[in-house]
């Protein structure tokens, strides 16, 4: 299958590689002038899971390709559309008279109502998903990260389509292990609030990096997302529909913020993910708290904790991600 990754972040890179590996013809979609910015190949240090309990450490320079043009008449099959929330109805005004006849498969974090943040991409033409793997380019350029044996697919309350089919068995041939989310609006929104608390507490610290380990500052940051069950109330989910998912906030927080120091400090695949989250100008985590707390404000849901965190996100970040 011929694949165009739109842009470089992390997540495009790191399944544009994984996607290559299993033999399908992967591009880099990227802004003019940046191909001559980034170079011929990436550096990657991935500890990749999709193989070994423990993992495997991958370091290499991948030679990659970007293209710089997007015109209407391409051939690619599949595009793969992962970018932070707050630049997901850009990207789409931009892909939509360029699509073509490829499958777009919008692959992140959703705040809005997930066919009003897509805008004009047809919808008959979309998949939805979320990676997991995560991780950051560091100074040098080289992007430390973990990817993930398993991936999240999702539909709005209908069976998947066959384009939906063979995004997914792209991704069985590249080793990972597709989860089907039925209520994918609502299992997208309950991650976001997730990240809300800890974007919070981790902005007060400086960085999400610097949460990790930290009993205290992770019990807030749960507390925080606990007191956002009732916004999503209030958007109209059926949190009955998702018992598991919200179970990380109903437990006691006592338990599970210890259980979570202990996985951000132990556990190899989520230490090096909160690890390469130390960017303290990074746009996204502050977006992201922004957002909530609006729809909180707008919707006269009361969120004292969040509120409280408010000065740690007020401000724009650089504009890195």
């Amino acid at each position: 299958m011929k694949i165009l990754m739109f842009g470089r972040g992390v997540i495009a890179t790191v399944y544009g590689w994984a996607l290559q590996q299993a033999g399908h013809d992967v591009e880099f979609y990227v802004r003019p002038g940046r191909s001559a910015m980034y170079g011929e190949a990436i550096d990657l240090d991935l500890l990749d899971m999709r193989h070994r309990v423990r993992g495997q450490r991958v370091a290499q320079k991948w030679p990659v390709r970007y293209r710089e043009e997007l015109e209407p008449d391409h051939d690619f099959d599949l595009i793969v559309l992962s970018v932070p929330h707050h630049r997901l109805t850009e990207a789409a005004a931009f892909l939509a008279p360029r699509v073509g006849q490829a499958t777009v498969l919008v692959f992140g974090n959703i705040w809005a109502e997930p066919p009003a943040a897509i805008g004009a991409l047809p919808v008959e033409q979309v998949a939805w998903g979320f990676p997991q793997a995560g991780g950051g380019f560091g100074e040098d350029g080289v992007l430390r990260g973990t990817l993930l044996r398993s991936v999240i697919f999702g539909t709005l309350g209908r069976p998947p389509t066959d384009r939906e089919r063979a995004v997914r068995q792209v991704f069985r041939e590249a080793g990972l292990r597709p989860r089907e989310q039925p209520d994918f609006r609502g299992w997208l929104w309950i991650h976001f609030v997730a990240n809300a608390g800890l974007h919070a507490q981790g902005l007060r610290l400086g960085s999400l990096a610097k949460l990790a380990g930290a009993t205290g500052d992770l019990r807030e940051a749960l507390l925080i997302s606990r007191e956002l069950l009732p916004l999503l109330e209030a958007r109209g989910l059926d949190l009955r529909r998702h018992r598991r998912d919200g179970l990380l906030f109903r437990a006691p927080t006592w338990l599970t913020a210890r259980a979570l120091a202990w996985l951000t400090t132990h556990v190899a695949p989520v230490r090096v993910n909160f690890e390469a989250h130390s960017d303290p100008e990074a746009q996204e985590p502050r977006g992201i708290c922004r957002d909530v707390l609006a729809e909180a404000r707008q919707l006269g849901v009361a969120v004292p904790r969040l509120e409280a965190a408010e000065p740690n996100f007020a401000r724009e970040g650089t504009g890195r991600v």
